[in-house]
């Protein structure tokens, strides 16, 4: 069946069939798509009182393992934020009692970002529903589907230089 980006695909290749908009079917698909993910994932957030942000520095320090924290660089680095952007949401989750700022435990001078128990048990029974909110927007995908899509998408990523976080 076709959609919208078959029907833009169409009008161009009638107004204009000297220029290849092939891209598009692809482009336009990702564009489409990551609009639509992102509608979900925040309105699913909020009924979780949580903004689709801070669930995904909560979800860095859960995943990090490490008790101490990371460093507001390190987190930087995970969620590619400005270091404005990443002090002002350390700031606001510090105001909801989800993180603490403590002192490096080598480097005194430093200052790490950690869970506290109230945005470790949040973050911890979140996840299983977020989860469960991803399957259910995959619902429509086959198994073979999905194993087939990832490392496109992997192959794809990394074309354009998105590498591990390493």
């Amino acid at each position: 069946m076709p959609d919208a980006v078959d029907q833009i695909t169409a009008a161009w290749r009638q107004q204009r069939p000297d220029v290849d908009s092939s891209p598009m079917e692809i482009f336009g698909r990702i564009s489409r798509l990551a609009h639509i993910i992102e509608r979900e994932l925040t309105d699913f957030f909020r009924a979780q009182g949580l903004e689709f942000w801070e669930f995904d520095v909560l979800a860095t320090l859960r995943r990090s393992g490490n008790d101490s924290g990371l460093t507001a660089g390190a987190l930087n680095k995970a969620a590619m934020r400005t270091s404005g952007a990443i002090t002002n949401r350390i700031d606001r989750l510090v105001a909801k009692d989800l993180v603490e700022r403590v002192p490096d435990p080598v480097d005194r001078r430093a200052i790490r970002v950690r869970l506290t128990d109230t945005g470790r048990t949040l973050v911890d029974n979140v996840l299983p529903l977020h989860m469960e909110n991803e399957q259910r927007l995959l619902a429509d995908l086959t198994p073979a589907d999905r194993e087939a899509l990832i490392p496109l998408l992997r192959k794809f990523s990394e074309s354009l230089g998105d590498l591990s976080l390493d």
